[in-house]
């Protein structure tokens, strides 16, 4: 018995000092984390937004594309397989905390360092990024669904050459990722592009013209077919939410009276035209800078979601023949918008209360209260780091962060294009909220975040790598120890003539 306990042993200290341990030591510290993370969220965060999503998973309201169908029926088909809404939220923490122990057995392999391996998993722990793990956003699920395709995408990488199975499912599964991450968020197209190309890239790694417009033309047809597909699914009504960017623009850059011009130019009708009015007054009255339709509309009670499809086309045909008139205002408006969003992002944690979900719950909801002592916990982590830390929750760092790794030419280590396709994806998500930024939020810059934070471990992977790579290269040997007699060298090989040298020759 202790001859086999001996062999164990003996062999267990084998595989830690090779190495071969580690990455089943990674996959329990993900495991644990990700259960303890999942823990303290139970049985989700909810806002007005995501309890609108649950009654209509639930099929008790009919879907609607204010918040995206997609998502509703994710939700809906979890809770009939699981019977549980906290199915969602601890779907989300596994996607995050196994797309990061796929990122960090990929930093182990690469740099051989365990320190940076477990720097990767921390990622999860980070407060700007844990804060979120469990509140049912779709901002939420755009940054991990886009994490995932990263993790599936290095993977191919590293896949061999035969392993041509393998690698067309990770390229199907990134696909879906993909999909549904443009899908999720209407304004998340921009943050897709550049990592589709990465997870192309790591395909073919010197794709010609036809394979880019193939692999472009799938990624369309897979995301119209699912898209059609949650359509004839969910049957959601029409709402053309996007409306709502216009009358943001025309109740703070108009007046009133100016307003009322407008509407009647646009041939706008008496009810609209009174509202939209009352709009601009009232936000100029309470000195609202932001979100007029939400904020300062007059609604009816109900909230009626198909009011602005009923009438996005004269919204948006004013809007498309006054902002012209107003540029200067436009532009400034638009410029106070961003600059709050980048510099004075609110909203760093939500505490997932039943008095902040802004909605009447669900019963399922009720019956599940979270557990304060662990919500307080969390809030006191996320806090303190708000307050000693802010640019970690401001989306002006992650824009320099997205701005340094775009702008770089060359990284060092292997992951120098992933870096620039990351740091362009960011750039390009935070960019797009320069015309569409309804509010100051720090969910909107939630994807910047996650990715930047990942990147800057892919950035300590590499120096690590260069470094270990310099020190394992043989060193050059000093002429005076080599056995070869200096006159068998080849003249190139030759040293040239010390000062001392060339004195006694000339003697």
């Amino acid at each position: 018995m202790s001859g086999t306990v001996d062999r164990w042993t003996t062999a267990l200290r084998r595989a830690w000092r090779d190495g071969t341990l580690w990455p089943w030591c990674l996959v329990a510290v993900a495991a644990v984390c990700g259960y303890a993370v999942a823990t303290v969220f139970h049985p989700g965060y909810l806002s007005a937004d995501s309890n609108t999503q649950l009654w209509q998973a639930l099929g008790d309201e009919p879907v609607n594309d204010w918040h995206p169908p997609v998502m509703a029926l994710l939700w809906r088909v979890l809770i009939r397989i699981t019977g549980d809404f906290s199915a969602m939220p601890a779907l989300q923490a596994a996607v995050l905390w196994g797309s990061l122990w796929v990122l960090a057995r990929l930093v182990w392999k690469r740099s051989g360092s365990r320190a940076l391996s477990l720097a990767v998993l921390a990622v999860g722990l980070a407060p700007h990024i844990v804060n979120f793990t469990g509140v049912v956003w779709k901002d939420v699920h755009l940054a991990y669904a886009l994490l995932a395709v990263l993790a599936i995408a290095l993977t191919v990488r590293e896949l061999p050459r035969d392993r041509v199975v393998s690698r067309w499912a990770l390229l199907v599964s990134g696909l879906l990722f993909l999909a549904y991450a443009a899908l999720v968020r209407k304004n998340g197209v921009p943050a897709v592009i550049p990592v589709f190309a990465l997870l192309v890239l790591a395909a073919w790694p010197t794709p010609g013209r036809r394979r880019w417009l193939a692999a472009t033309g799938v990624l369309a047809a897979v995301v119209i077919a699912c898209g059609a597909g949650v359509s004839a699914v969910t049957t959601p009504l029409a709402t053309r939410v996007y409306a709502v960017i216009p009358v943001d623009d025309l109740a703070h850059v108009l007046t009133p009276d100016q307003m009322r011009s407008a509407a009647e130019q646009a041939h706008a009708g008496t009810d609209l035209r009174d509202r939209l009015v009352a709009t601009a007054a009232d936000c100029q009255k309470r000195n609202i800078a932001s979100d007029a339709y939400l904020q300062c509309f007059p609604h009816t009670k109900p909230f009626d979601v198909t009011y602005l499809d009923r009438h996005a086309d004269v919204i948006v045909r004013m809007w498309a023949q006054q902002m012209p008139r107003h540029w200067k205002g436009y532009a400034e408006y638009r410029g106070r918008v961003f600059t709050k969003l980048l510099f004075q992002s609110n909203q760093t944690f939500w505490n997932g209360t039943h008095a902040n979900a802004g909605a009447r719950l669900h019963p399922l909801v009720r019956k599940q209260p979270l557990n304060d002592t662990l919500r307080f916990a969390l809030q006191n982590y996320v806090s303190g780091f708000t307050r000693d830390l802010p640019m970690l929750f401001q989306g002006w760092f992650w824009l320099a962060v997205s701005l340094v790794l775009v702008l770089r030419r060359r990284w060092a280590g292997p992951y120098s294009r992933e870096l620039r396709l990351l740091g362009a994806s960011s750039l390009l998500y935070i960019l797009a909220y320069l015309p569409t930024a309804p509010e100051s939020n720090y969910r909107y810059v939630y994807w910047p975040a996650l990715s930047g934070t990942v990147a800057l471990t892919l950035v300590a992977t590499g120096f690590v790598t260069r470094r270990r790579a310099a020190a394992d290269r043989p060193a050059a040997v000093p002429d005076d120890r080599l056995d070869v007699p200096r006159a068998a060298l080849p003249p190139e090989a030759a040293p040239a003539a010390g000062p001392r040298e060339g004195a006694e020759a000339a003697l």
